[in-house]
């Protein structure tokens, strides 16, 4: 526990230099990871920059655990740069990413769902009150700073006395990415954060993943869906199987784009092919095979 006003974490990044501009906040240089015989990630280059949404997305298997893990310090990378403010760098725990603000909100956002919702944005960086050896827990000062930070980001909860297991998925989410802005992150990452939500709610994390952008943060978007990757992003790299198939600047791609090279437009050709075999199945409403291969081989300038 800390007395600090900012917690453990904000004490540490108040030396951390911040992004000079010159350097992306984050840089992966024909970075790579191999498991034994086994090659996870190949050849990736990335920029992640102050203020902007990086999406990263692919289909299962593509790739993306494996970059969240080397970027957030789970695992090194074996292949390749990774860099820092234009520093390399070889994390060799989540805490040392930490400690150079990069935070990382998984699917399962690290709460304890009967735990009040103040007390979970503090978990394991509580403000204290008091002399030591009975110094005890400053709730007061936390219930107040947790329902500002959430209010900076645009979060308002009647009651952050409530269990947080109480709110939607999609309110738990900003949740945790108003805790990682709180304790100074730069770079946030988000893992699939509106794969398990509904439209609704879906929009709601949207929403807050373009107020993180706004507040100079580079984010950092894993996701599998085209659409929700287009509504905030800024630059778009798309994973297939290991290795960086697309990347692409916003005003150098279409959605339509986008989501064929994320599908597999080659692919969808031969689907389409198959399923005209199939009686009953009417694909004359579908695009042409020419089209879609034709789709799928387009290459915006960037990509890879």
């Amino acid at each position: 526990m800390t007395d600090n006003k900012s917690g453990t974490h904000g004490a540490i990044l108040t030396d951390t230099p911040p992004g000079d501009g010159e350097h992306p906040l984050v840089q992966l240089r024909n970075a790579g990871k191999s498991y034994g015989n086994v090659r996870a990630l190949h050849g990736v280059d990335l920029a992640v920059r102050p203020g902007q949404v990086t999406c990263v997305l692919g289909d299962n298997g593509a790739g993306k655990s494996t970059l969240i893990k080397i970027i957030s310090g789970l695992h090194q990378h074996s292949e390749g740069e990774f860099l820092v403010d234009g520093e390399p760098v070889h994390f060799t725990t989540p805490r040392q990413a930490l400690d150079r603000g990069i935070a990382t909100v998984y699917q399962d956002l690290a709460v304890v769902p009967l735990m009040p919702v103040w007390r979970n944005f503090f978990l394991g960086s509580e403000m204290t009150k008091g002399p030591w050896p009975v110094r005890r827990l400053d709730i007061e000062r936390m219930k107040q700073t947790a329902d500002e930070e959430l209010r900076n980001m645009g979060i308002v909860l009647d009651n952050l006395d409530q269990p947080i297991g109480t709110l939607s998925g999609g309110q738990r989410q900003c949740v945790a990415i108003a805790r990682a802005v709180y304790f100074g992150a730069r770079v946030l990452i988000l893992d699939e954060p509106t794969a398990a939500l509904g439209v609704k709610q879906s929009g709601v994390v949207l929403k807050y993943v373009a107020a993180a952008r706004e507040r100079g943060l580079g984010v950092i978007f894993i996701t599998h869906n085209p659409h929700h990757a287009y509504m905030v992003g800024d630059h778009f790299s798309v994973l297939r199987l290991g290795t960086m198939e697309l990347s692409a600047e916003r005003s150098e791609i279409t959605l339509e784009e986008l989501t064929n090279h994320m599908a597999g437009g080659t692919e969808l050709a031969a689907l389409k092919h198959e399923l005209s075999q199939v009686r009953g199945v009417d694909v004359e409403e579908l695009p042409e095979e020419e089209d879609l291969k034709a789709s799928a081989a387009a290459s915006p300038e960037g990509t890879s």
